[in-house]
């Protein structure tokens, strides 16, 4: 009965660590709208490098993006997961950031 509750305590205190572990980080989007596929694709990832920075989190895992056409414009899409842990970039809106 002993080593139950101890298990359990354990268990207990195994869960709120990482339930503290993953509460800093956040899934973080960006849009990107342009004529061409590759340039919105680079609006997207471009815009999301620089708002993860100037947010000061770090990205985490791959970058995920999804492109739509429309009649005379291509959307994409671009999420990941960025955590905390870096510090905070100078952005001048979602396009240049610089580091200081």
């Amino acid at each position: 009965m002993r080593s139950l509750k101890l298990g359990l305590a354990a268990m207990a205190v195994i869960c709120t660590l990482s339930a503290t572990a993953q509460a800093d980080c956040i899934k973080v989007e960006s849009v990107g709208e342009a004529v061409t596929h590759d340039i919105a694709h680079l609006f997207a990832t471009n815009g999301l490098k620089n708002i993860i920075a100037g947010k000061g989190r770090v990205g985490k895992g791959p970058v995920h993006t999804s492109c739509k056409d429309g009649s005379t414009t291509t959307t994409c899409r671009a999420s990941q997961t960025a955590c905390s842990g870096g510090s905070p970039a100078t952005c001048l809106g979602a396009w240049l950031c610089l580091p200081m």
